[in-house]
């Protein structure tokens, strides 16, 4: 018994060292999800409590305010070119239990396939050129739990990823995630492990001799099949919800976002981790009309005159509550300095059916 054991135990191992682990890998997960969020620079991973929470923290998914609650979101990056869209569908099955199914999709579509531009005989033939997508999608399966423990809740995700490139290749991918969240009072604090086990992309390539010898002409790596490797990503939060008045309060959320795949351009790095900071705020009004506001993605970066000058992403949001039933919410961001101007309007809305009589909290 033991020989088998140490044979798969080998492959296993084999399999880890064999595969590479890319800075950036399935980095369309780390977009973010929810206007709500995306308003507050992502620092929610505490206070996270509804269908959104099967992306950010799976621990939150039991506290949603109703017996079930869809979650929509559609956002567009780079002028339209990128459009990421999704759906996330939660059921509270007891007063300790949730579950919960989320789809996500990040594709570039109507992208010019040139390799066949040019024919046998050297002639140009625009008539010649196709187009083909990009795509990434992931579909979680979560499930979230109250503990015996007073105000302590844990969670976890399954996550299968389908990565295409048109008809040139693809990969296949397993993960989980788990988090936690503990109120203490006022105090909220939360803790996400993203990859837990590291996520396995298995990628697959299908190329003509045609395109290989295209990628050869033109200078460009042949991609070979691979096993791509994400290593695990640490999230933390923490806040402090504050009553202004009888009308007002105001939720603060600081968050840490650390990762162990090498230095990356943060404001806190070393060769063995990283760490972003961010931070985001909620202000409400009797629990009907929200105005979000935060700051993460600082980073260092080089101007035109060639000095280094610390940049960050500005966000705002405003979000309506409309009889508990239906939220709107809306995010105007920026993916980097205040001057690239690249700004993205995102939109999303949560539905609940069979609600509870009960106010969102902050």
């Amino acid at each position: 018994m033991r020989k088998p054991l140490f044979f798969l135990a080998f492959i296993f191992v084999s399999l880890i060292l064999s595969a590479q682990a890319p800075k950036y890998s399935n980095e369309f997960l780390a977009i973010g999800t929810g206007a709500r969020a995306l308003g507050m620079s992502n620092s929610v991973i505490a206070s996270v409590d509804d269908a959104t929470s099967a992306y950010w923290n799976p621990a939150g998914l039991v506290l949603t305010p109703s017996a079930r609650q869809v979650f929509l979101m559609h956002s567009e990056y780079f002028a339209g070119i990128a459009k990421y869209d999704n759906i996330s569908i939660a059921a509270v099955t007891s007063d300790s239990s949730a579950l919960a199914f989320t789809y996500i999709r990040f594709g570039v579509d109507n992208i010019p396939n040139t390799t066949d531009l040019i024919d046998a005989q050297g002639n140009i033939d625009y008539d010649r050129i196709t187009t083909f997508s990009a795509i990434d999608n992931a579909f979680l399966i979560s499930y979230s739990r109250k503990m015996p423990i007073d105000n302590l809740r844990i969670g976890a995700n399954v996550k299968i990823i389908r990565r295409r490139i048109g008809d040139f290749g693809g990969s296949w991918g397993f993960g989980i995630d788990a988090g936690a969240q503990y109120q203490l009072k006022k105090w909220k604090f939360g803790a996400v492990l993203r990859d837990v086990t590291s996520t396995f992309n298995a990628w697959s390539f299908t190329l003509d001799d045609r395109t290989r010898e295209v990628f050869t002409l033109t200078g460009n790596e042949i991609p070979e099949n691979s096993l791509e490797l994400t290593l695990p990503r640490l999230l933390l939060g923490g806040g402090r919800s504050f009553q202004i008045s009888n009308s007002f309060n105001i939720y603060p959320e600081a968050g840490l976002d650390v990762t162990f795949d090498g230095k990356r351009n943060t404001l806190i790095k070393t060769n063995f981790m990283s760490i972003d900071p961010h931070f985001g705020f909620e202000l409400g009004y009797k629990s009907f009309a929200f105005l979000r506001g935060g700051i993460g993605n600082i980073q260092q970066e080089t101007n035109f005159d060639g000095n280094l000058v610390r940049t960050m992403q500005p966000n705002l949001g405003v979000g309506i509550n409309i009889k508990n039933v239906l939220t709107i919410d809306y995010a105007f961001t920026d993916i980097g300095d205040v001057s690239v101007a690249l700004y993205s309007h995102v939109f999303s809305l949560k539905l609940n059916i069979n609600g509870k009589e009960t106010s969102p909290s902050l």
